[in-house]
């Protein structure tokens, strides 16, 4: 059995091993703890648990053991070979959620308060877009959406606004895949004394680590890369200042009830044992259909930061492992043109979502993004003819057949 001292040298040794303890009737994985509540010995000992004197299970609202290892090995990954400022390995503690929207609700009411404001960006998730606009407000707190490719842009709010506490990041993003310079953006912001957050979901921390950067917290949609299998819904919040997030952060989470459930945990856990296999070859997959697209007679332009072509190329490349298995297109027939794509696809799945085996593809202006105002959309480049793509891992002839004949004639 692998222990956790032991000094793992490559990603998947991780993914499979981190966070992983022995249970008590040596259960080769971790079991679902299907129990809401947990026991004590004595009520001397319950008392020491709820004072937090003694380490244990109470409640699984608070916390259940196969939530652990799934916190447990998601923190790992984000911190594999990350180093703090005193050049020791990175700790950080990662709270699981039923959502990607509950751990971003956690991250926004634990951190803010009324009269506070978030800088952010275009082209966000339909959900945190929404979240910001219809939601946030009548807590009074408020966003300040700029183009943060701009770093002029971005330091001009800061200074014009003190009341920005938060600068929230989200790269690539969805679903134009834009990406925006963590390093440089995470700098300015601590010049002003901001917290930054960066939702990590499309890269997944295989792809790009937000931490090695300096961002204070980083979320994910567990429901995409990390379960890679469709099979269960879930979020993780995870946070470098430790003494935050066993305080505040975690009792917003308890309070808000917002966590996973042991079934979906257990799934999660292993789905991200095979993260690394899967990420190479949707990415494998992902490089060949962009470039067969861009030099499709049907697409007249291709969002994917591979491209050389793509203004956000040398940012992707420098902060990323590769630019990943999300990308979008626009049809020069536009919103028909999409329509009859969709209809005549054959292998690919239409739906929703992303991140798993199969390769899925969606019309985010009705979908995804359809809470967001037309106009606004528009301004953010979601078009009514923006078709949004997560590559899968089936054979990649079998991807460009179904495209080929799709798309033909239109």
């Amino acid at each position: 059995m692998a222990k956790k001292e032991f000094p793992y040298t490559g990603f998947t040794s991780l993914a499979i091993h981190a966070g992983h303890e022995q249970d008590p009737n040596y259960a080769h994985l971790t079991p679902i703890y299907a129990s809401s509540t947990f026991v004590y010995d004595t009520a001397e000992q319950g008392m020491r648990r709820f004072s937090k004197q003694e380490e244990g299970y109470i409640y699984s609202r608070w916390g259940n053991p196969t939530f652990t290892e799934a916190e447990k090995k998601i923190a790992a990954m984000e911190c594999f070979g990350v180093t703090d400022a005193g050049g020791r390995p990175l700790v950080t503690k990662a709270l699981l959620h039923a959502s990607g929207m509950a751990a971003i609700t956690t991250l926004f009411l634990s951190n803010l308060k009324a009269g506070d404001k978030i800088l952010s960006h275009y082209s966000l998730y339909g959900g945190s877009q929404e979240m910001m606009d219809k939601i946030l407000p009548g807590l009074g707190i408020e966003a300040v959406i700029v183009d943060l490719r701009d770093l002029n842009k971005a330091e001009a709010a800061l200074k014009a606004d003190p009341q920005i506490k938060m600068m929230y990041l989200e790269t690539p993003a969805n679903p134009t895949v834009q990406c925006v310079d963590i390093e440089e953006l995470t700098k300015l912001a601590k010049q002003y004394g901001k917290i930054v957050a960066c939702d990590n979901t499309f890269a997944t921390p295989y792809l790009q680590q937000p931490f090695r950067f300096g961002v204070d917290f980083i979320i994910h949609s567990t429901t995409k890369f990390l379960n890679g299998h469709g099979t269960a819904v879930g979020g993780v919040f995870i946070g470098r200042d430790i003494e935050f997030m066993n305080t505040r952060a975690a009792k917003t989470y308890q309070l808000l009830g917002g966590n996973s459930n042991p079934f979906d945990a257990f799934l999660l856990i292993n789905g991200m044992r095979t993260l690394e296999v899967r990420m190479e070859r949707h990415c494998h997959n992902a490089t060949e259909i962009a470039n067969y697209l861009e030099g499709h007679a049907a697409v007249s332009k291709v969002n994917y930061t591979g491209l050389p072509s793509h203004p956000d190329f040398y940012i992707s490349s420098k902060q990323m492992r590769h630019p990943g298995a999300i990308m979008s297109i626009e049809l020069k027939g536009g919103l028909q043109a999409g329509v009859k794509m969709m209809d005549r696809l054959q292998l690919c799945t239409r739906t929703v979502s992303l991140g798993t085996c199969d390769t899925l593809l969606c019309h985010p202006a009705s979908m995804t993004h359809y809470g967001v105002p037309k106009e606004q959309r528009e301004r953010y480049g979601i078009t009514d003819g923006l078709i949004r793509m997560s590559i899968g891992m089936e054979n990649v002839q079998d991807i460009l057949i179904d495209l080929e004949q799709s798309l033909k004639g239109l």
